[in-house]
């Protein structure tokens, strides 16, 4: 559904809002499942943060389990009763969630936590003590490639490189009372994450793209000699791996992976327009309201101002979608109160006018609206409502960080 018959939707909605194309939504789902052939998709919550779009896309088949990205958000989406199979993305110094989960065999049958050191088994026995269910956990390993001594690309993450470093954790781990190593995660940032094609930048690209073939070829051998590894002193109920980008590259590692992540391609945020292999739709888009007309080619917006995260630059600011041939003023960008947009097509925008914009990231947009506007073109020809408010995370006063 385009752009235009969205508006034409929401015109009696006041901005700013923000909406989700169901159909693209939905297309998206589906092409990541044929892109990870047969292999399970963990969905990373934090790239949606909506639960209705969470329970949306785990009604599609080849969807399984949560990736969440703080052990009190997976708590509550185990109490809504949205997956029974739950891991935690990111090590937990939540004192008071842990001890919830140590209070609930429930929850604690149904999350793992992730650890990388005996010092998170240390925090997690001090926080909750000895009386208490056995505590899941997932071991992170650092996916980055080291091809040199001092050269590190890839996230700052877990200190776990070497399949002998894995081991010997694992071994602590499953010696230690009232814990149970029970999955791996090795998240491949470097190649995950960095678009192979960057618009305007084809030398950056191609250098991209021979690190990525490296770092991947890398790390499939040395992913596989971990899993051999651990196997001998645990039993793994999943190795976990991949990301939007790079479902391909790790869906054939037959034998060694059991699942893949995936969040971030459900929407198709700007951050995912620069890569060559896939392009998902943008399902999630966001009105602003002209509100100042200071020029002939200069609309001024209301609000707007929604930096992603990340290193400082101009991929992290939000791109103007609707109508074409609009951009952002160097001076000024999206701000707080307010944000221009200059080109022709400013000269026919009017007071009370709308400029459709994308965020740069899949879930942050979540964190600026209470609600998202679901939309569904499909429903008015057959005489039913095409637009439904359904609660973001901070909608639900649920603002995890």
């Amino acid at each position: 559904m385009g752009v235009r018959r969205i508006e034409e939707i929401t015109r009696e909605i006041e901005p700013p809002f923000a909406a989700v194309d169901l159909a693209a939504f939905d297309e998206n789902a589906h092409d990541m499942v044929r892109r990870a052939a047969g292999v399970p998709i963990r969905i990373a919550t934090k790239s949606v943060r909506c639960r209705e779009l969470i329970a949306r896309a785990l009604r599609t088949d080849g969807y399984s389990g949560l990736m969440c990205y703080s052990l009190a958000e997976a708590l509550w989406l185990h109490g809504e009763g949205l997956s029974d199979d739950l891991l935690v993305a990111y090590p937990t110094a939540d004192r008071a969630a842990l001890r919830e989960l140590a209070a609930n065999p429930a929850a604690a049958a149904a999350i793992s936590v992730m650890v990388d050191s005996t010092d998170h088994l240390d925090f997690i026995d001090a926080a909750t003590g000895p009386d208490r269910p056995d505590i899941r956990l997932c071991a992170e390993v650092d996916a980055s490639w080291k091809p040199l001594p001092g050269v590190h690309i890839g996230t700052r993450r877990s200190p776990l490189h070497s399949p002998a470093q894995v081991r010997r954790f694992a071994e602590t781990a499953q010696r230690r009372r009232g814990f149970r190593l029970v999955g791996l995660m090795a998240y491949e940032g470097q190649i995950a994450g960095l678009g192979d094609a960057p618009p305007g930048r084809p030398l950056r690209g191609a250098l991209l793209r021979a690190i990525q073939r490296r770092s991947a070829a890398e790390l499939a051998q040395r992913r596989a000699a971990v899993v051999r590894a651990v196997r001998e002193v645990a039993d793994l109920e999943f190795v976990n791996g991949g990301g939007t980008g790079s479902l391909e590259r790790t869906a054939v590692e037959e034998g060694v992976i059991t699942e893949v992540a995936a969040g971030s391609g459900l929407i198709g945020p700007t951050l995912f327009d620069g890569y060559r292999g896939f392009q998902p739709r943008p399902a999630v888009l966001y009105a602003l309201p002209v509100v100042h007309r200071p020029a002939r080619r200069i609309a001024t917006l209301f609000g707007g101002g929604y930096i992603a995260s990340g290193p400082p630059g101009a991929d992290r600011v939000p791109a103007p979608h609707w109508p074409k041939g609009l951009g952002l003023l160097g001076t000024e960008g999206a701000g707080e109160v307010q944000t221009p947009v200059s080109g022709a097509s400013a000269r026919d925008l009017r007071i009370g006018d709308r400029v459709w914009f994308r965020h740069a990231k899949a879930g942050e947009l979540a964190e600026r609206f209470n609600r998202y506007h679901l939309i569904d073109g499909r429903l008015v020809s057959v005489g039913r409502s095409a637009v439904e408010e359904v609660p973001t995370y901070r909608g639900e006063g649920r603002s995890f960080g």
